[in-house]
C-alpha cells in the first residue's frame, strides 16, 4: 500500500510542470513589451533632465535639444516673440532651439566691423555642425542613462538595465539615422512662422528676393541685430524688406460670410504686404439679402483694388450692388478685367443655394459654368490676350478651366488646399476669411481665418511664391504664416514652361 501511494504520488508531483510552463509560454512577450516600455520611458526621461546643449551660434546663445516626436522636423523658439518651424527631417526625433539670448559683445562686434558679415555664414554654420556633434554626444548619454537608471529601478538587475540601456541607444541610433537619410536642407526656404514671427514675411521680404540678393538681406539682418531689444514693440510697423522689382502682390480672400472683422484684418494685410490687388473668391454675404448690403460698404477704402466673383450665398443683388462701387471689379460669364496689368477672367456661382424656394442644381451645374468660363478663356487667348488668373467660387468649376491658364483660385469648402491639375494649372483653394462667419461659434473652437499672399512676376505673372497665413478665430489671439515657393521657383530648378 505504501509503495503503491509512492508510485502514485509520483507522476501527481510531476503533472504541476507541464501546466506551468504552458502557462508561462506568453511571459518572454509580455517581458519584451515592458522592456521596450522601460526603455522608451527612461530615454525620454534622459533627454529631457540632461539631454540638452547651451552652444553660441554666431551672435546667439541657444539651448539645443532632442525631443521624441511623431513628426520630426526643426522648431526654433524665439522668445517672446515666437518660433519657426522647419520640415528638415522625418523621424521619431524633433529638435528643439531655444534662443536664449543675442550675446551684446558679439553683436556689437558685428555692427562696429561689417566686413564680418560676410564670414558670418560660415561661422554660424561651423557652430551648428560642432553644436550637433555635441548634442549627439550628450544625448547618446542621456538615453543610456535614463533608460539603465529606469531598468535598475524597475527590474532590480543589472543585467536587464544594461540591456534597457543599450536598447535605448540602438533606438537612438535608428532615429538618428532615418533623421540623417529624411534631412531636407530645402526646409528652409519654407518654413511657419508663429506668434510675432508671423510677420517676419513682410519683414525680409520675398523668396526670389532672399535668394538673389543675400547681400541685401545681411544688411537688413545686421539692421534688425542692433535693434533687437526694440523689435517687440515695432514688429508690426517695421519697414518691409525692399521687394523684387518685378514682384506683385495679390491677396486672396474667400468665404468672409458677413464677419465685420474680416474688413479690419484685410486691410491690415494690404498695409502690412503692400497688396496691389485683392481677389475674393465669393461667399462674401450669408443670404444675399439688400439688407446686408450695407456690410459691403468697406470695399472701397481697403487700400488696393478689389476683384470679386459671386459665391452660392450672394445673390444677383449682391452682385448689382458691389458692380456700382468704387475700386470694385466683379467677374461673371467668363468676362475678363484688366488690374494693375493683371488678366483676370472669372464666373459666378450658378447656385444660390439659399433661396430655398428653388431646387438645388448640384455638382453638373457648377461643371457647366467652368467649362463656360474655359471657353471664354480660350477665346480671349486666341484674341491675343492670354488670361493670367481664372476665379470661380467652387472648385469643381475653377478644375475645367485646367490647361487654359496658369493659375485658378477658388473657396467654397472653408479649408485651404492647393494642387497643380493634369493640364498644367496650379489650383489654390482659400479658406474661410471670415472663420465661417457667425457658424464659427457653433463649434467647440472658433474656426481658423484664412487668406494667402501670392507674389507674382509682374513680366510674366507667374507664381513665385506664396504665404498662408491664419490667424485664430473669435476670441483666439494666434498668428502662423507659412512660406511656400513652387517646385520650378526653387534654387536650381529648372524653369517653369510656358503658361498654359
Amino acid at each position: 500500500m505504501v509503495a503503491r501511494a509512492a508510485g502514485h504520488t509520483g507522476p501527481m508531483a510531476r503533472d504541476p510542470l507541464p501546466l506551468a510552463a504552458a502557462t508561462e509560454r506568453p511571459r518572454p512577450l509580455l517581458r519584451a513589451a515592458g522592456l521596450a516600455a522601460v526603455t522608451v520611458i527612461g530615454a525620454w526621461m534622459g533627454l529631457l533632465v540632461v539631454g540638452s546643449v547651451h552652444a553660441s551660434v554666431g551672435p546667439m546663445d541657444t539651448r539645443m535639444a532632442l525631443r521624441p516626436s511623431f513628426t520630426g522636423g526643426t522648431e526654433i523658439n524665439v522668445s517672446p516673440l515666437g518660433a519657426l518651424e522647419l520640415r528638415s527631417h522625418h523621424a521619431p526625433l524633433r529638435l528643439d532651439v531655444d534662443v536664449d539670448r543675442l550675446d551684446p559683445v558679439r553683436s556689437a562686434a558685428l555692427v562696429d566691423h561689417p566686413e564680418r558679415l560676410s564670414g558670418l555664414q560660415e561661422e554660424v554654420a561651423g557652430d551648428v555642425v560642432r553644436s550637433t556633434r555635441d548634442l549627439a554626444v550628450r544625448s547618446c548619454a542621456a538615453v543610456v542613462f535614463g533608460a539603465t537608471a529606469l531598468g535598475l529601478a524597475v527590474y532590480r538587475r543589472p543585467r536587464r538595465a544594461l540591456a534597457a540601456g543599450g536598447l535605448a541607444l540602438g533606438l537612438l541610433a535608428a532615429s538618428g539615422g532615418a533623421a540623417y537619410v529624411t534631412w531636407n536642407p530645402d526646409s528652409v526656404l519654407e518654413p511657419r512662422y508663429t506668434g510675432l514671427l508671423s510677420s517676419a514675411p513682410s519683414v525680409v521680404g520675398n523668396a526670389r528676393s532672399i535668394v538673389s540678393d543675400f547681400d541685401v538681406y545681411q544688411r537688413e539682418l545686421a539692421r534688425l541685430v542692433t535693434n533687437v531689444t526694440q523689435l517687440y514693440e515695432a514688429t508690426s510697423t517695421l519697414p518691409a524688406y525692399r521687394p523684387d522689382p518685378t514682384t506683385m502682390r495679390v491677396l486672396h480672400v474667400s468665404d468672409i460670410h458677413l464677419n465685420p472683422a474680416a474688413w479690419h484684418i484685410v486691410q491690415s494685410l494690404v498695409r502690412q504686404y503692400k497688396i496691389d490687388v485683392i481677389i475674393d473668391t465669393g461667399d462674401t454675404m450669408d443670404h444675399g439679402t439688400a439688407a446686408e448690403n450695407g456690410f459691403l460698404e468697406p470695399v472701397s477704402d481697403l487700400g488696393a483694388p478689389y476683384v470679386w466673383v459671386r459665391g452660392n450665398h450672394d445673390s444677383a443683388t449682391t452682385q448689382r450692388h458691389l458692380s456700382g462701387r468704387k475700386g470694385v471689379h466683379v467677374v461673371d460669364g467668363g468676362r475678363t478685367v484688366t488690374v494693375e496689368g493683371l488678366r483676370i477672367a472669372g464666373i459666378g456661382d450658378p447656385q444660390f443655394t439659399p433661396d430655398r424656394s428653388a431646387a438645388v442644381a448640384g455638382d453638373a451645374a457648377e461643371h457647366r459654368a467652368g467649362r463656360e468660363l474655359a471657353a471664354a478663356i480660350r477665346d480671349r487667348k486666341a484674341e491675343g490676350g492670354p488670361v493670367d488668373i481664372a476665379v470661380a467660387h467652387n472648385p469643381l468649376a475653377a478644375r475645367e478651366t485646367d490647361g487654359t491658364v496658369p493659375l485658378a483660385l477658388t473657396g467654397h469648402v472653408h479649408h485651404r488646399r492647393t494642387e497643380v491639375l493634369p493640364g498644367g494649372t496650379r489650383l489654390m483653394t482659400e479658406g474661410s476669411t471670415g472663420g465661417s462667419g457667425l457658424r464659427a461659434v457653433d463649434d467647440a473652437e472658433p474656426d481658423t481665418v484664412q487668406a494667402s499672399v501670392l507674389y507674382l512676376d509682374r513680366g510674366t505673372r507667374r507664381l513665385q511664391a506664396w504665404d498662408e497665413i491664419d490667424l485664430g478665430g473669435l476670441g483666439l489671439a494666434k498668428a502662423e504664416v507659412s512660406r511656400h515657393l513652387p517646385a520650378e521657383n526653387r534654387p536650381g530648378a529648372t524653369p517653369a514652361p510656358t503658361a498654359p
